[in-house]
């Protein structure tokens, strides 16, 4: 009777901590729907990178798999925007006397993010990196951290609207230059206008509390028409060719005597139209920015009402969710390991291969460790940039 006792309380403490993580992993302060949206736009961005597929037609549903195309890592900036305002006091704007704190915090985490991208990008894999501009943006930030919501939308709004033209006008006037920085930030995959856009419309999703349903529902219905204001101008551009940029045929000129030339073989003006009504995934263009930005506005909303009620059924993704520079990391890394030097593998049975083994060691490590161990590094490092004791609690963990 006695080893059955034993036994039964060793086989209860084993138990526990399990059925403790699936009673409280994602309860407050965490906002479970936000890790399922972040988890989603993780497997989203690693079938954008090996998986096949078409074009995306929305009159052919074999062809929506394509969706995650430039989407994916659309939905993740504007994560990355709710994120920063969860951690910098949520729906209360952050006092002067903490912001030197934050700032700091937001500097060592961008730092770690952005080491690690270099470091990904040095794998040699043909994958676009979106974490060394992700980690500059948690420290282009900083000056919005105070910003109400209406002034971080007012400004991610003229972003949208304005500043794929400005670029485009810009880069035709400069005769389209290219450098480390610009391809950086502004005429990349990831041009810095267009994500600081998704940025900043997540702060300010993230500063109206996010995590009532009634926010969910509205916002709901503002990426529903947004998505219909983008993706209508993105048709029009198309039907009419409008948001097809010209051919470039323009030499370099030899001195002003040959800039005019050059300057009119550039079109500044079909650059301009091309940026407004451009949609296809990663070119920046405003009607992308619009009808994508929308998508991941109505992808976060939704993820965000059936959290609830399909608590358990979503878990795995929200774990996956909790540590998203791991996960990233991780795949990023399978995948050149798994290719070989100047490999690179590409099938949707090894897209599906690797969304499964994520969710199941996401889970498991979630379950038997808590926070993923790259998200541990950013938080030690954020903490060593504010001068703090890794003991102490920081507002930046939530």
């Amino acid at each position: 009777m006695t080893d059955s006792y034993d036994e039964a309380v060793t086989t209860s403490a084993a138990t526990d901590p399990v059925m403790r993580w699936f009673r409280e992993f994602g309860r407050a302060p965490r906002i479970l729907g936000l890790d399922v949206a972040r988890g989603l736009a993780i497997l989203g961005m690693v079938g954008a990178h090996v998986g096949e597929m078409p074009s995306f037609d929305p009159l052919d549903p074999s062809t929506w798999l394509a969706l995650v195309r430039g989407r994916s890592s659309i939905l993740f900036a504007v994560l990355a925007g709710v994120s920063i305002a969860l951690m910098s006091g949520r729906s209360a704007i952050p006092g002067r006397e903490s912001m030197p704190g934050i700032r700091l915090q937001l500097v060592g985490r961008g730092a770690v993010i952005l080491v690690v991208g270099l470091a990904l990008e040095m794998l040699g894999t043909p994958i676009a990196i979106i974490l060394t501009l992700y980690g500059l943006l948690y420290i282009a930030v900083i000056p919005f951290l105070r910003w109400s919501p209406g002034r971080l939308l007012v400004a991610s709004g003229v972003l949208a609207l304005v500043g794929p033209a400005v670029l485009a006008l810009l880069a035709a006037l400069t005769l389209f230059p290219s450098g480390p920085g610009i391809g950086l930030v502004l005429y990349g995959s990831y041009p810095l206008t267009a994500w600081m856009a998704f940025v900043l419309g997540g702060m300010a999703l993230g500063r109206l509390h996010v995590e009532r349903s009634e926010t969910a529902v509205a916002v709901l219905g503002v990426g529903v028409g947004l998505m219909a204001v983008g993706y209508g101008l993105g048709l029009v551009g198309a039907v009419s060719g409008l948001g097809r940029a010209g051919s470039s045929g323009w030499g370099s000129p030899s001195g002003w005597a040959g800039y005019p030339e050059a300057l009119a073989a550039a079109d500044p003006g079909a650059a301009v139209v091309a940026a407004i009504f451009g949609v296809e995934a990663h070119s920046g263009g405003t009607a992308e920015i619009l009808g994508s930005g929308g998508f991941a506005l109505v992808v976060v909303s939704v993820c965000l009402l059936l959290s609830g009620p399909l608590r358990w059924v979503l878990l795995p993704l929200g774990a996956l969710g909790s540590m998203p520079l791991t996960a990233y990391t991780v795949h990023v890394v399978s995948a050149a390991a798994i290719g070989g030097p100047g490999g690179f593998p590409s099938s949707n049975a090894f897209w599906a291969e690797t969304a499964v083994s994520l969710l199941i060691v996401t889970t498991a490590w979630s379950l038997l460790f808590g926070r993923g161990p790259l998200e541990r590094l950013a938080g030690r490092a954020a903490l060593a940039m504010a001068g703090r004791s890794v003991a102490e609690p920081s507002r930046l963990d939530s």
